[in-house]
């Protein structure tokens, strides 16, 4: 990597590969092109502040011999309510395998078993799998992922990590060709937090590894970064964005007032917990024949309904009747944060409530993880493959990551030499600030009216009454948000809400779009799936910003 000294506070900096985000599709398709250029990432925290970071339950891959690459197509198509594409679930399920012994090169410790079987992998099961299939490092699964994967991209000599650097926007030329791609992706306009300065950085391939969008919620299991960031500056740059309708609500993450919504894994359900009312009643047989292991989206609407239907603000998920020891050997992580909030998960349950988990929708992609824009690829949880379809199947999503980073990696080493050069004269960012100190109060009103309107209006359950009650006020806040962008000083907490009402504006369209209920779309007006409204929902702005010449 390159610097540039274009101006007093102003520095371009370039390199082969630019990445937005260092979750474990980031980091590993960083670790993937590094033999074939210089690396730069950048991500707004610390390095370790990730979606992945935060997964509990494991990765989804056949390794038992009783398993196989049918059942688990099969579940995960079952899943996806007939929105999966067939020949990306196929791909991923038979790449699977190969990302975990990658993983284990380099050094990811995952559980093992003391049984003598066929493999030495202790695996899990979770709702809507036929077969134990999850391999995982006890409950914090992502944390030792991203511990490995971070200890190989910092003793990489052509990789450089650039914490507390926010994206603004990515910087877009446009051909007047009449070729697949008149869009071509340049780099991306940087704050550095630390400093307040704007930096351009430039490269010949640009990943979008931003994670979900979980806080355009007012409850949610995802880490403080994951505003939409990578969906908000792909849609204003003109790239297809697709299934955004299509929110997964995790149905149990820990209820407490004086606590983070924190995620109560799905293996603990797997592991033998059930789900009760308040009056102790069990209820998970009333709604589907797996009971607590059903897909998350019939587990979160039959939570939401209970609640409804009891005023309740909470249900329990208990592990009482299991062995205190076994819990608590396979859920240390869990039964330590329970404990911090003097709860012992060994001796009462669990009050847990559902809240925003993971977006299915995304930056729309092929199989090579590349975008409808040139030398703009997406990985992770900002991706939409096709493999979720309408309901992701759990513990797929980092299964996901792991082949579509290689994938991806693959292909943007074949397209380096393709790519024009980066651009010289870029044009400085934007003009000079003025700030009202008065007004900086609106930012965290704003976001939280936000996350309200989207909880209330567009959550588990939703209605074209509702739906459209959100957009008419998402739209007056979007306006006063841009206003206040266009002028103030800019900070992480002011580029965050202006993706957060964008993208919440995104899901409202897409969600008004789709005349039916299918997966995690629910909605009273349109109660039944209908066939020939299977396909995607997709949203494209024509007039893309941060356009420069060729």
């Amino acid at each position: 990597m390159t610097g540039r000294q274009t101006g007093k506070d102003y520095r371009v900096n370039d390199a082969d590969f630019l990445l937005i985000g260092s979750g474990i599709g980031g980091l590993t398709f960083a670790l993937k092109v590094a033999e074939y250029g210089r690396v730069s990432i950048i991500t707004k925290k610390n390095d370790e502040e990730s979606s992945t970071n935060y997964a509990q339950g494991g990765i989804a891959a056949v390794i038992s011999p009783d398993d196989s690459f049918r059942s688990h197509i099969d579940d995960t198509l079952s899943a996806g309510a007939g929105l999966c594409k067939p020949d990306v679930v196929e791909t991923v399920i038979k790449e699977g395998p190969n990302c975990i012994r990658q993983l284990q090169d380099w050094g990811v410790n995952f559980t093992r078993t003391e049984k003598q079987v066929d493999h030495d992998l202790a695996l899990g099961r979770e709702g809507g799998h036929s077969h134990n299939r999850i391999v995982y490092s006890s409950d914090r699964t992502g944390t030792e992922v991203e511990r490995a994967l971070l200890d190989q991209v910092r003793k990489h000599p052509n990789i450089q990590v650039y914490p507390h650097h926010c994206a603004l926007d990515l910087i877009v030329s446009v051909s007047s060709g009449t070729g697949k791609y008149k869009r071509c992706c340049r780099g991306a306009y940087v704050l550095d937090s630390q400093t307040g300065n704007i930096e351009a950085f430039t490269a010949k391939i640009i990943l979008l590894a931003t994670g979900g969008c979980g806080h355009v919620y007012l409850h949610t299991s995802n880490p403080s970064i994951a505003t939409g960031d990578g969906i908000a500056m792909a849609y204003r740059a003109g790239a297809v964005v697709a299934n955004l309708e299509f929110m997964q609500f995790h149905p149990t993450t820990l209820y407490h007032p004086e606590a983070r919504s924190f995620l109560i894994s799905e293996a603990v359900r797997g592991f033998g917990g059930i789900l009760l009312t308040r009056s102790g009643e069990r209820f998970m047989e009333k709604y589907h024949s797996s009971k607590e292991l059903a897909p998350r989206d019939i587990v979160a609407r039959a939570i939401d309904r209970e609640l409804k239907l009891s005023g309740d603000s909470h249900v329990f998920l208990d592990l009482t009747h299991l062995r205190a020891e076994d819990v608590k050997q396979r859920f240390p992580y869990i039964y330590q944060r329970c404990n911090e909030h003097k709860i012992d998960i060994t001796v009462e349950p669990i009050p847990v409530v559902p809240a925003a988990h993971y977006m299915c929708g995304g930056v729309k992609t092929n199989l090579q993880g590349h975008t409808s824009i040139r030398g703009l690829y997406a990985t992770g949880e900002v991706a939409h493959t096709g493999l979720h379809g309408a309901n992701r199947l759990a513990s797929n999503s980092l299964l996901e990551a792991l082949v579509l980073s290689n994938r991806a990696a693959q292909s943007a080493a074949r397209l380096l030499e393709q790519m024009p050069t980066p651009p010289v004269n870029l044009p400085r960012w934007r003009r000079e600030w003025q700030e009202d100190q008065e007004e900086w109060v609106l930012i965290s009103h704003d976001r939280v009216e936000i996350q309200r309107l989207m909880w209330d209006y567009v959550g588990i359950v939703r209605s074209n009454h509702r739906l459209a009650r959100a957009g008419r006020r998402l739209k007056f806040i979007a306006g006063e948000v841009e206003d206040f962008y266009q002028r103030a000083r800019l900070t992480d907490e002011i580029v965050e809400l202006r993706n957060i009402v964008q993208v919440a504006q995104l899901i409202v369209r897409a969600a008004a779009l789709r005349k039916e209920s299918r997966g995690l779309h629910y909605t009273t007006d349109f109660p039944e799936a209908k066939p020939d409204l299977a396909k995607d929902t997709i949203l494209r702005r024509r007039a893309g910003l941060n356009v420069i010449p060729l």
